[in-house]
This record gives structure tokens, sequence and C-alpha cells, in this order.
């Protein structure tokens, strides 16, 4: 009996010194876009492997089929240009390519004036500059293009 007093003490002891382990929220980054085509963070830093949650609003008086804006996080080798220029012809894909969607590292839907759009993902482990745009037509042409940096 004694000994099961004791053992029961070091177990309780262990708990409340031993940090309780929890999955780790993700950090969020707050972004808005308008009618200026610009993000308005052009560069987000982050730490390898961290979680981040895009929130993007979109802040316009525009209708929503001349303004809408979105977040494309894209592989550090992707020519921004040539994917926008392939982005303009997908619009029954969200303006996502499909022949270059392993190019995409995470993307949210479009959103309108007044919308908010998320998207969460894991920051990349390698470090590097990753491209992210807007692929509503002519958005990243007019300047709307951002970089993550992970290091």
């Amino acid at each position: 009996r004694p000994f099961r007093q004791v053992l029961l003490t070091f177990a309780l002891a262990g708990l409340v010194l031993v940090p309780h382990v929890q999955a780790q929220a993700p950090r969020v980054i707050n972004l808005t876009a308008g009618d200026t085509m610009s993000y308005s963070m052009p560069t987000i830093n982050a730490k390898p492997g961290e979680t981040l949650k895009i929130v993007l609003k979109v802040t316009t008086a525009q209708p929503p089929e001349q303004l809408k804006h979105n977040f494309v996080l894209l592989t550090p080798d992707t020519d921004p240009m040539q994917f926008a220029m392939a982005a303009v012809m997908a619009k029954d894909t969200g303006y996502i390519p499909a022949q270059m969607k392993a190019k995409v590292l995470a993307h949210s839907e479009m959103a309108a004036g007044g919308q908010e759009v998320t998207v969460t993902f894991k920051a990349p482990a390698k470090p590097a500059t990753y491209p992210y745009v807007c692929t509503f037509p002519g958005h990243f042409f007019a300047g709307m293009k951002g970089s993550l940096i992970v290091k």
C-alpha cells in the first residue's frame, strides 16, 4: 500500500512538472486587398514548418465580376509571371491552372468586396523565398504579389 502511494505521488508530480503537450495554434496573418492591386503585407516571414492561417479580407465596392482577390502560394522555382499568364485562362478552376497545380503550395478561394477567405498551411521546411500572387486576371501584372520568407 505505501508503494502505491509513493508511485501515485510521483505520477501526479510528473503530470505537474511535464508541460502539457498540445498542437500549436496557427499564427494568423491578416491581409487586406482592395482597389490598389496590392496586398497589405508584401512580405511575410515564417519559421520552417510553422503553421500559418492567412485571412484575406477584400475591401472594395467594385462588383464581384470586376474585382476579386485570392492568395496563391507557389514553390520557389515557379515563375510567377508564367503562372499568372496561365491563370488568366483558368476561370473554371478558380484561376488556378490545372497544368501548374503542382506548383501551388496553398491557396484560398476568390473573395469579392466585403468577403473574407482563409487558408491554413504549414510553412515549407526548406528555408527559401516563396512567391505569393493574386491570380484574378490582370492583378499580378498590376503588382499584386508578395513573398513568404522561410528562415
